[in-house]
């Protein structure tokens, strides 16, 4: 009994950890927040309490990306189980920007997490803590489906991920900023505001290619 209450206790203090972590992070971004800052503002008298429960910064990072990118791969795999075949390229659109959009909707708001996530997807190390936790089963079956439908040159369908790939990431957190300053948003849900991103990102797959000189 003794060792189920400890147990338990150090569960709410790591899930209140991760809560301060991925909100300071978000504001501040993840170099100008120490582990001590952490654990102060997340009420733990032992400064070194982000250090007992996760490790390194590094650790404590992939645990706040793990926390997300679970149930949204749950999400992407009910989507794929409906998009079965499909031949058209908003549906796997849909199967990259949904997930995220849906998730957040379930979020306690405000939300931090795509904030937090365009500061591990600018940085050139981080940015592989974010590909490591995220890049799974699922996202490779939705670029199948996606690359089926394409016909496009090697450069010029690399240059495209990388364009799409921008515009969802900046695209979530300003919207998820927005929110949480209480400024003016163009769309009144993150379900509405998913419909438009699938949109664009559709659009920048299925625009014409300009012949080289």
């Amino acid at each position: 009994m003794t060792r189920t209450v400890r147990s338990q206790r150090a569960d709410g203090t790591k899930e209140v950890i991760l809560d301060v972590a991925e909100r300071l992070f978000a504001e501040h971004g993840v170099f100008a927040v120490s582990n001590r800052q952490i654990s102060e503002a997340a009420g733990q008298g032992n400064n070194a309490a982000v250090g007992y429960h996760f490790g390194t910064k590094t650790d404590l990072l992939r645990a706040i990306v793990r926390r997300h990118s679970e149930p949204m791969d749950t999400l992407r795999r009910d989507m794929l189980e409906r998009t079965g075949d499909s031949t058209d390229v908003r549906d796997w659109v849909a199967c990259l920007v949904r997930p995220s959009t849906e998730h957040l909707t379930e979020l306690p708001y405000p939300t931090w997490y795509a904030r937090f996530g365009a500061q591990l997807m600018t940085d050139p190390v981080l940015r592989e803590v974010m590909v490591d936790e995220t890049f799974g089963p699922s996202i490779q079956q939705t670029l199948d489906g996606l690359n089926r439908c394409l016909d496009l040159p090697l450069p010029v369908r690399i240059e495209r991920g990388d364009m799409a790939r921008n515009l969802l990431v900046h695209m979530l957190a300003e919207r998820e900023r927005a929110l949480a300053d209480g400024t003016h948003t163009a769309r009144a849900s993150w379900r509405e505001f998913a419909t438009g991103l699938i949109d664009a990102i559709t659009a920048i797959w299925l625009a014409p290619v300009t012949p080289g000189p």
